[in-house]
Formats: structure tokens, C-alpha cells, sequence
């Protein structure tokens, strides 16, 4: 079988304050949204990608992306005005693969998080292909609330890429989607619309999301370790639609 990639570049991007997508910036030798595509492309497990973008902006995406693609090819769609919609948009790109039983796991990844290495992508697919859906989580310091910044040992937070069996997947936001109902992620939706088992794979706060100007600088720098990797974890947990990252 094989697995479909959907990156979301759909955002905004304004507290980066750059006048541009976020995922536009230059970093390293190419864009944040370059760097993610490149760990994607090195997966053998992934035939399909569908990167989704702003409505306007294909033009400027397509010149950010050709340079890393080589020989790979994705399929460009226009998101919603939320992540859900634009998830949503990108799975009735796949419909028929998944329908046609074409691609059984599809993987959805922040296209802001630059540091996701290939073998995390390769871990999640794999990972919830065994078990229906796998999350990469990373445990938290703490918690703040009205006292200050506490431990919670257990708590834990949620990054992208998040993978799901495609059918399962596709049956959840098809409900959500006459629900009217828009999840803050697409494991909060699954959680919401099945009883797909979902199992948590250890992840570093090294895989982080760009948000602000001066986490493309932190990027830059972090390119520079080596301490990127995703061991594989055995350990079930059902995700909290609150510790959505």
C-alpha cells in the first residue's frame, strides 16, 4: 500500500510580522515550506502529495517548492478560510485514491514545521497503519495557570505530521463536515467521529512550528544539530482536544 502527504500552507502567517506566508521565508537554501517538503520527499512510503495553499498565492508556492521536488510532484489545492476547511479540501482531493483503496494512511503536516525529519514521517505512517493513527507528542515542562508555571508530569504536546488510516479518516470529516463541526486538529476531529485507536510517537520540542519572526532564526540554527530523531513509542493514548498544538 501507500501513504498520501497533505502540507497545509494555508496560513496567514501575520505574527511572523514578514508582510508574507510564513511558510515563504527563506531558510537554508530554499523556504520553511521547502525544508518540510524535502523530509517528505525522502519517504518511499509516500506516492501522493497534495500541498494546500491561499487563494493567490499558487504562483509564489510553486517557486518556492519546484527546486526540491526533482523528480516528485505534487498537487497543488486552495484552502478554507480555517485548518479544518483546509483539510477538508485537501482529502477531496484524495476521495477517489482512498475510496479506490489506493492510499490507506494519510499523513497531515504543518507546513510552518520545517524540522519534522523523515524519519518521524515515516515512523507516524507507519505507526498508524498498525494501530489506525499515530501523533507525534513531546512531554511538556509545564503548565501555566493563575499560580505561575507548573509540572503536569504526563501532559504532553501534540505536533504534526499526524497520521490516520485514510478511510477512517475520510469518514470522520465527511460526518464532521455535515455536523457542520470544525475540529482545532485533525486528531480532535477523529476523536470527535470514530473510535480510531491513537497512539502517541515520541517527538522532540526540536520539531517546532514557526509562529514568530525569531523562530525562523531558532530554525536556522537548530538545522545545525544533529539531535533530530524520532524513536518509535508502543504506548496508546487517546488525544485531548485541548493539548492541540
Amino acid at each position: 500500500m501507500s501513504s498520501a502527504l497533505v502540507v497545509l500552507a494555508a496560513g496567514s502567517g501575520t505574527r511572523v510580522g514578514a508582510g508574507v506566508n510564513k511558510v515563504l521565508l527563506p531558510l537554508a537554501d530554499t523556504t520553511v515550506l521547502g525544508l518540510s517538503l524535502r523530509a517528505a520527499l525522502e519517504v518511499d512510503d509516500v506516492r501522493r502529495i497534495v500541498l494546500v495553499v491561499r487563494p493567490g498565492e499558487q504562483d509564489d508556492v510553486a517557486r518556492a517548492v519546484l527546486p526540491v521536488l526533482g523528480a516528485g510532484e505534487v498537487r497543488v489545492v486552495e484552502g478554507g478560510a480555517t485548518r479544518h476547511a483546509s483539510e477538508w479540501a485537501a482529502l477531496n482531493a484524495l476521495r477517489a485514491d482512498i475510496e479506490a483503496g489506493e492510499v490507506d494512511v494519510v499523513a497531515i503536516h504543518d507546513g510552518a514545521r520545517p524540522l519534522a525529519s523523515s524519519e518521524l514521517f515515516a515512523t507516524t505512517i507507519e505507526v498508524a497503519r498498525e494501530v489506525g493513527g499515530a501523533i507525534p507528542v513531546v512531554p511538556l515542562s509545564g503548565v501555566a495557570d493563575r499560580a505561575g508555571l507548573r509540572p503536569h508530569p504526563g501532559v504532553v504536546g501534540v505536533q504534526t505530521p499526524q497520521a490516520f488510516r485514510a478511510a477512517d479518516l475520510l469518514a470522520a470529516h465527511t460526518a464532521a463536515n455535515a455536523d457542520g463541526f470544525e475540529a482545532t486538529d485533525t486528531a480532535a476531529c477523529l476523536a470527535a467521529y470514530s473510535d480510531v485507536r491513537v497512539a502517541g510517537v515520541p517527538s522532540s520540542s526540536l520539531n517546532l512550528k514557526v509562529t514568530f519572526a525569531e523562530d525562523v532564526a531558532a530554525v536556522a540554527t537548530l538545522l545545525q544539530s544533529p539531535r533530530r530523531q524520532s524513536p518509535r513509542s508502543e504506548t496508546a493514548i487517546r488525544p485531548d482536544p485541548d493539548r492541540m498544538d
